[in-house]
């Protein structure tokens, strides 16, 4: 019998390479051995975010890359979060075992809490059990993360091993499954690939856009003349050819240290190289309908509220609520 797999990411528009590297492709791979169940959080999404008009849209555009990058709405579950209100509920019911202290002492809220000072919201604090009620809804038994986010996962499965404890067995303890999620930085050659830092370069973005960004990109910091020899090992653009030139990486290298090419050669052959390994996803993108995408998430949405409703069932029973 398969597992489940569940995973969701807040709603931020049109993807970039980093988040492609960094999870997309491996929510495609999970579909090969995995029932998997991928969410688009759009109420996480409130926690921090004062302008709302771009939700919408946003979802639609991240729902287009997904589809195109090869998320399968036949082999997987593909919807929107607040689609599905059970998650609430559960969020609310979860709530009522979670102690505060362990919400408190949750690294990401110090940080969100230094982030937005005039903003520290309920959603914030809680955003812990939400993320919870979003794994265990559904029955996930695997959740797929980096080595980073392994202490929110902990403490999903200490409430639900609180709960369990409560009320009786019903929900499994998710389970981590690591996954490589390499850090891509962005144009600016110091900070993560970010949206927010505008350090990024889109899926969908045209070729000439594409090549026109990375042009801009810092390179060398070391290398001040083009006869000057080049330090592929702290260069970002050499570091994005491992992705998409793995055929030329090790030619690159040598080139750049004996100067034989210079960075804007270096630049001009990595654009080459995301445009070649982009063509199908571009290709495919084009011809999804924004109709189709809504058909997606709705049937997403219909399959995803069977499940949650069984197991908000079973939980109201439970809890004596029933």
């Amino acid at each position: 019998m398969k597992g489940r797999v569940f995973s969701g990411a807040r709603p931020t528009g049109r993807q970039h390479i980093g988040n492609y590297l960094g999870a997309i492709q491996n929510y495609v791979k999970l579909q090969e051995e995995h029932e998997c169940i991928y969410c688009i959080v759009d109420i996480h999404a409130l926690i921090s975010m004062e302008d709302v008009t771009q939700m919408q849209g946003n979802i639609r555009e991240m729902a287009l890359d997904w589809l195109a990058a090869g998320l399968d709405p036949q082999r997987s579950i593909l919807f929107v979060q607040s689609h599905v209100p059970q998650v609430m509920e559960l969020h609310t019911l979860l709530s009522m075992v979670t102690p505060l202290g362990w919400l408190l002492r949750v690294p990401t809220f110090k940080e969100k809490a230094r982030m937005q000072p005039d903003n520290v919201n309920y959603g914030l604090v809680g955003y812990p059990v939400l993320q919870t009620a979003d794994i265990v809804l559904y029955k996930a038994d695997t959740v797929p993360v980096g080595e980073d986010q392994l202490s929110h996962l902990e403490l999903a499965r200490e409430i639900v091993r609180r709960f369990n404890n409560l009320f009786g067995p019903v929900f499994p303890e998710p389970q981590t499954k690591l996954t490589t999620y390499p850090l891509v930085l962005g144009l600016d050659g110091m900070s993560k690939m970010s949206k927010s830092l505008n350090n990024h370069i889109e899926l969908a973005a045209t070729p000439e856009e594409t090549e026109r960004r990375i042009m801009s990109a810092f390179t060398d910091p070391a290398r001040r003349y083009r006869s000057d020899p080049g330090h592929p090992d702290v260069c970002n653009i050499y570091t994005l050819h491992s992705f998409y030139n793995p055929d030329q990486r090790d030619l690159i290298a040598e080139q750049c240290r004996s100067a034989a090419i210079g960075c804007v050669d270096c630049k001009k052959l990595l654009a080459k190289g995301i445009n070649r390994a982009l063509e199908p996803f571009r290709e495919r993108r084009a011809a999804i309908t924004i109709d189709y995408v809504e058909e997606v998430l709705a049937d997403g949405a219909g399959r995803a509220g069977v499940i949650a409703k069984e197991t908000l069932r079973e939980v109201k029973g439970k809890m004596c609520l029933l």
